[in-house]
C-alpha cells in the first residue's frame, strides 16, 4: 500500500497485508484430507476467506478504522469530529492528516 498523501516526519500508514492465498490454500489441503463431518465447516471458511479476498485495501482499510473505533467503545457518527477524535486515541501514533484520510475512507466505504 502507498503511503497516505500528506504524510511527511511521521511513520502513518496502514498496511494492507494479504495472506488470503496462503490461507485459501491451507483450507483447501486441510478440505481434500478432511473426514465427512469436518468438511461442511472447512468448506464454510474456505468460503469466508475467498469473499474477503476480494475486498480492495480501501474496504480493508475502512473495516479497519471501524474496528479501532470499536475497540476504544466509540458507536457514533463515524464522519464526526469525535470519531476522528476517537481514532487518534485508539491509535495514537496516527497524524491528523492521515486520522483524517482513514475517516474519509470509512466514511466513503459503509458497511
Amino acid at each position: 500500500m502507498a503511503p497516505l498523501a500528506g504524510l511527511n516526519r511521521r511513520h502513518d500508514a496502514v498496511l494492507v497485508i494479504r495472506d488470503a492465498d496462503m490461507v485459501t490454500a491451507a483450507l483447501r489441503r486441510a478440505l481434500a484430507e478432511a473426514p465427512p463431518e469436518e468438511r461442511p465447516g472447512l468448506e464454510r471458511a474456505a468460503a469466508l476467506v475467498e469473499s474477503t479476498a476480494a475486498a480492495s485495501e480501501g474496504e480493508l482499510r475502512a473495516r479497519w478504522v471501524r474496528s479501532r473505533l470499536a475497540a476504544v467503545g466509540f458507536a457514533g457518527d463515524i464522519s464526526s469530529v469525535a470519531a476522528l477524535k476517537a481514532l487518534r486515541q485508539a491509535e495514537p501514533r496516527l497524524s491528523l492528516m492521515a486520522a483524517v484520510q482513514l475517516q474519509k475512507e470509512a466514511v466513503a466505504r459503509p458497511e
